[in-house]
């Protein structure tokens, strides 16, 4: 059953990557964002009353964790709106990698042969996604999007590290996993409705239009759906986590085939090969791994 769930989470988180590039074309990307955060504040509203605030100690841990994937969500939005889908994709399925090496340099661990082929992989599938960007004329050195969606992907993989330390009995603070996920999300509301005060509606005459779009509240929804699916996996009998976050990672080939398709992007072929190298390195991290 977790399996199958794994694979409903991955296949959601496709969707909403697809509704946010949707969402994001010439769009103002800090309303989108708040009305997002919002949408997914009330639907874990009950979570919230279920889970209880706890106290301060418990709660600032997890206003950290909301201030860092705030930012990383921040700089991915903007990347996402100016760069094309089957780009963010891959370079957003790289985050295993990273947190993979910030597990290393942060908690002492090691890496294996297989895993080590997996990041060397992995590596020279960036190098290859620098070429194909260069095709459709985006300088991976020089172009502001590509250094706002690294990074999101650093940030990204902060925030996966930092989750092992909130939520890991062993060794870090053991919290209960919907008590983070309702108030982080929470906190990331009120977050951005102080930059939506603060800094959109005070330019936003001088700035790209806000437009409304039914895509919109899909993200929200498609994202709430692809978390619950993934803590039901986690909370089934024999769940092991390598497995399900291997499978998450199968979100891009859902993206990608939703820009390819429908989006009508370019230069699918050579991309395509970045993909399948990609998620070829995912697999040797996953065997090494077990």
């Amino acid at each position: 059953m977790w399996w199958l769930l794994s694979f409903v989470s991955a296949a959601l988180l496709g969707c909403y990557d697809s509704f946010k590039k949707i969402s994001l074309k010439d769009n103002a990307v800090i309303p989108i964002l708040f009305l997002n955060t919002l949408i997914s504040t009330c639907l874990l509203s009950p979570l919230l009353f279920k889970t209880g605030f706890g106290s301060w100690e418990v709660q600032r841990w997890i206003l950290l964790k909301s201030s860092i994937v705030l930012s990383s969500w921040l700089a991915g939005y903007y990347a996402m709106k100016h760069l094309p889908l089957t780009i963010v994709g891959p370079l957003n399925a790289t985050r295993p990698v990273l947190v993979l090496l910030g597990a290393v340099l942060l908690f002492g661990e090691r890496l294996n042969f297989l895993q080590s082929v997996g990041v060397g992989m992995a590596i020279v599938a960036y190098f290859l996604m620098r070429i194909s960007g260069k095709k459709e004329g985006i300088d991976f050195r020089h172009n502001k999007w590509i250094f706002c969606l690294i990074f999101a992907v650093l940030m990204g993989s902060l925030s996966g590290l930092y989750d092992k330390y909130l939520m890991s009995p062993d060794m870090g603070l053991g919290l209960d996993r919907l008590q983070v996920l309702s108030w982080y999300t929470l906190y990331q509301c009120l977050m951005m409705l102080v930059l939506l005060l603060v800094v959109w509606l005070p330019t936003r005459e001088r700035t790209t239009p806000f437009e409304w779009r039914w895509s919109i509240p899909f993200i929200s929804l498609f994202l709430c759906a692809a978390d619950f699916a993934y803590l039901y996996a986690l909370s089934q009998p024999g769940a092991l986590i390598a497995v399900i976050s291997m499978i998450r990672r199968g979100s891009v080939l859902v993206s990608f085939l939703i820009g390819a398709f429908f989006l009508k992007e370019r230069n699918i072929k050579s991309k395509a090969f970045d993909l399948v190298l990609l998620l070829l390195s995912m697999i040797f991290l996953y065997l090494g791994s077990r």
